[in-house]
């Protein structure tokens, strides 16, 4: 559950990341393209503009050179010199505003051409006859006037061409961009979905197990408590109820006789001691004394010890811990070696078994194999191992069943080695 929580998240911060980078690089291509889109709509209302302002001032020029030319002496004098004054004025101011870029050079030259055509044409007002070879200088001038706006016009259109150009380019570009992350959030939509899908079907199967190991569980608990009921009564009746009613017999014959048989006292003095001894050996199965008196060491070498001397198979007992674990956590385990016990007892044929007990990494290790048939491929282990998991469980650890055909099992617990609580 904790790595399905951590994929989602990943994967809709991946989605959340590449959103806001979407819209970043949107909003930062719309700006660019506003930007562009008003230097283009600038650069055309400033050279309209120029363009008309040269136009009037042309037409100026224009009426100046005719009068100039045709017939110098009754032109008005003082009119030509202030259109000109007037002229030279604007097209200094048109050349100071025309900013940087190679229009700035054109409109410098211009500026250039016209300062000249006044001075040339203020030459000529001061000549009292101007004939045609002394006015073709001129003319020249006028011409490269014309030739320098029509430069002015050329420059004014490549500039828009290459704005436009820029403008579709970054269209073009925020498009592909925005196609890019709108594929990459879908990618990473689709991974996310597939690990989801796969992470939550894991899961639910996960759980769907342990609820069946858990309904099992349960329903060995119920078959154990009753078979332990079963064996308890059967004990109690065969057992302790037949010593109790010899011993009742022996003394019923002791009071009625006139002298003590001491063969009859014998005889209570062995069932007293064996129904203590039976007894006891209930006492034991229900709890091991042992266990709460000295620890998990002491219960599993106990319990390693009656196991040898009833079934006489050789045990293999190893420890590095003799410490003190939780009482739940020492009960877990040792009902875990005792319920491995009794299956290889019962179903394994091993002739040795060897366990192993120690303490790594704040955990207590609990290995047990067995050199016995093992299980057959395909046969599905039994309700004793799923109670084995649920004990490792329950202690906060984890329990590995690995089979090997023909090679025996083996057993691999863990359990945290938290400290006892005081009494």
């Amino acid at each position: 559950m904790r790595t399905l929580v951590r994929v989602l998240a990943l994967g809709f911060a991946a989605v959340i990341l590449l959103l806001v980078l979407a819209a970043a690089i949107g909003v930062n291509n719309a700006r660019s393209t506003a930007r562009s889109s008003a230097s283009l709509v600038a650069d055309q209302l400033v050279i309209t503009r120029l363009l008309d302002e040269m136009g009037r001032e042309q037409e100026v020029l224009n009426n100046a050179f005719y009068r100039l030319s045709r017939t110098p002496e009754i032109v008005d004098r003082d009119r030509v010199l202030a259109d000109l004054g007037q002229t030279d004025r604007n097209i200094e101011d048109l050349a100071r505003n025309a900013g940087t870029g190679p229009e700035r050079e054109v409109w410098h030259s211009l500026d250039k051409v016209m300062h000249d055509f006044s001075t040339e044409a203020r030459r000529l007002l001061n000549r009292k006859k101007v004939s045609a070879t002394t006015s073709r200088n001129l003319f020249l001038i006028h011409e490269e006037a014309t030739d320098e706006v029509a430069r002015l016009v050329d420059l004014s259109y490549q500039r828009a061409l290459e704005t436009q150009a820029r403008v579709n380019s970054q269209a073009k570009r925020l498009e592909a961009e925005s196609l890019f992350l709108v594929v990459g959030c879908l990618a990473v939509a689709l991974i996310c979905a597939v690990f989801t899908v796969r992470i939550a079907t894991r899961v639910f199967r996960k759980m769907e197990q342990q609820a069946s190991e858990l309904s099992r569980v349960s329903f060995r608990m119920l078959e154990v408590q009753e078979s332990v009921a079963r064996r308890f009564a059967h004990e109690l009746h065969d057992e302790l109820g037949g010593s109790l009613t010899a011993i009742k017999t022996n003394l019923a014959g002791l009071t009625n006789g006139s002298s003590v048989d001491p063969a009859r006292l014998e005889d209570c003095n062995k069932l007293i001691d064996q129904s203590i001894s039976n007894v006891r050996e209930l006492s034991q199965l229900l709890r091991p004394t042992i266990l709460d008196d000295f620890g998990l060491d002491a219960g599993v070498r106990w319990l390693v010890d009656r196991f040898r001397e009833r079934t006489g198979i050789a045990v293999d007992y190893r420890s590095d811990f003799d410490g003190r674990l939780a009482d739940e956590t020492e009960t877990h385990l040792f009902r875990i070696v005792q319920e491995a016990l009794t299956n290889i007892a019962r179903h394994s044929g091993a002739t040795k078994v060897c366990i192993n007990l120690h303490a790594a990494d704040g955990r207590v290790h609990l290995t047990l194999s067995d050199n016995g048939k093992g299980l057959a491929p395909g046969i599905r282990p039994g309700m004793g191992l799923s109670g084995m998991r649920a004990r490792a469980r329950s202690a906060g650890g984890e329990l590995k069943f690995t089979s090997n055909p023909g090679r025996g099992v083996s057993i691999e617990a863990w359990a945290p080695q938290s400290t006892p609580q005081a009494a």
